[in-house]
Parts: C-alpha cells; structure tokens; sequence
C-alpha cells in the first residue's frame, strides 16, 4: 500500500510541474521575459484573425500563434514559431 501511495503522490508532483509555469525556448534560444528578466511562463495559444476570414465569420480557420505569459509581471510574447518547454 505504502508503494502505491509514493507513486501516486510522484504523479501528482510531476503533474502539477508538467502543468504549472515553464522555462521555454524559442528557436534554440532560452526565453527570458524582457520586462523583468524572469524566466518561468506560462504558455498558451491565440488565435491570428484576418479581416477577411471574420468578414465571411470563417475566425476558426485562421493560423495560431503560440504565447508565453510571464509568471511574474504578466509580460505576453507571441511566437510564430513553435515554443519548446526545456523545464
């Protein structure tokens, strides 16, 4: 029972890490937040509309852009590119 209770707290652990704030890399090149020079993010995903494609209420067929969110001040990045969590 006693293993059973180390896994699982192990799990939860390494689950909240995988789902909390990351350190990233963009390109080969680590993301420091240039506003407060941290280096935790949170990431996400932003939808790049067009004029067009809102005009004929097509949105959802737009690209995505990646974006990282300081976990310190809040400072926003958006990539093009996709985003690497290295932590």
């Amino acid at each position: 029972m006693s293993e059973h209770k180390s896994f699982f707290r192990l799990f939860v652990k390494n689950l909240k890490k995988a789902m909390g704030p990351g350190q990233y890399e963009a390109h080969g090149i680590r993301v420091i937040c240039p506003h407060c020079n941290h280096n935790q993010f949170d990431h996400g995903y932003a939808q790049l509309n067009t004029s067009l494609m809102t005009f004929f209420n097509l949105d959802f067929a737009n690209r995505s852009a990646e974006i990282l969110t300081c976990d310190r001040c809040g400072y926003i990045q958006w990539f093009n590119k996709t985003v690497k969590r290295i932590k």
